[in-house]
C-alpha cells in the first residue's frame, strides 16, 4: 500500500497528470470539461517551444490555466490589425479558426511587447474568448508546469 501510494505521488507529481480544462479559452482546440495529460518531466530536458499548449499558473488570479506558447525568451511579438508579428515575421496559425483575429487588451490599436530572460508570451486559442498575456503579460518560465498531450 506505501509503494502504491509513493509511485502515485511521484507519477501524478513528477511525470503524468490529468488535467480538466474548464472553460473556452482553448477552443477549437481544446474543449471544456475535457481531461487531457499533463507531461511534467519534459521541461526538465528541454526548454518550452513555440506553440506548445501548456498548463500555467496565471499571474492574474494564480490560478492554473491552458494556453499556447506565442514568443520564448528574446522573442518581440507586435500586434497589429488583428494579426500577430514574432521577430517581424507575421505568426501562422494553422490551429485557429479562419479569419480569427488578435487584437490587443488595450486602449491602442498597436503593441509591442518583448520577452525578458525566462519570459514566454501564451495566448488562448480562443482570441476573442481568452485572458492571456494581453491581459497580464509575459510569463514567468517558472510558471509553466508542462505542455499538454493528448
Amino acid at each position: 500500500m506505501v509503494l502504491a501510494t509513493a509511485s502515485y505521488f511521484v507519477i501524478s507529481h513528477f511525470l503524468l497528470q490529468s488535467v480538466r480544462v474548464a472553460g473556452r479559452s482553448m477552443v477549437p482546440t481544446l474543449f471544456d470539461s475535457r481531461h487531457y495529460l499533463l507531461n511534467r518531466w519534459i521541461y526538465h530536458v528541454r526548454p518550452p517551444r513555440h506553440s506548445d499548449i501548456v498548463v500555467l499558473r496565471d499571474p492574474g488570479d494564480n490560478g492554473l490555466s491552458v494556453k499556447r506558447i506565442i514568443a520564448t525568451p528574446g522573442d518581440s511579438i507586435y500586434l497589429k490589425d488583428g494579426s500577430i508579428y514574432v521577430n517581424g515575421c507575421k505568426l501562422n496559425e494553422p490551429y485557429l479558426t479562419p479569419g480569427t483575429p488578435t487584437f490587443t487588451n488595450s486602449k491602442y490599436r498597436d503593441q509591442l511587447i518583448l520577452c525578458g530572460k525566462d519570459q514566454f508570451f501564451v495566448l488562448g486559442d480562443n482570441r476573442l474568448n481568452s485572458i492571456d498575456s494581453r491581459a497580464y503579460g509575459p510569463v514567468p518560465r517558472r510558471n509553466i508546469l508542462g505542455p499538454i498531450i493528448w
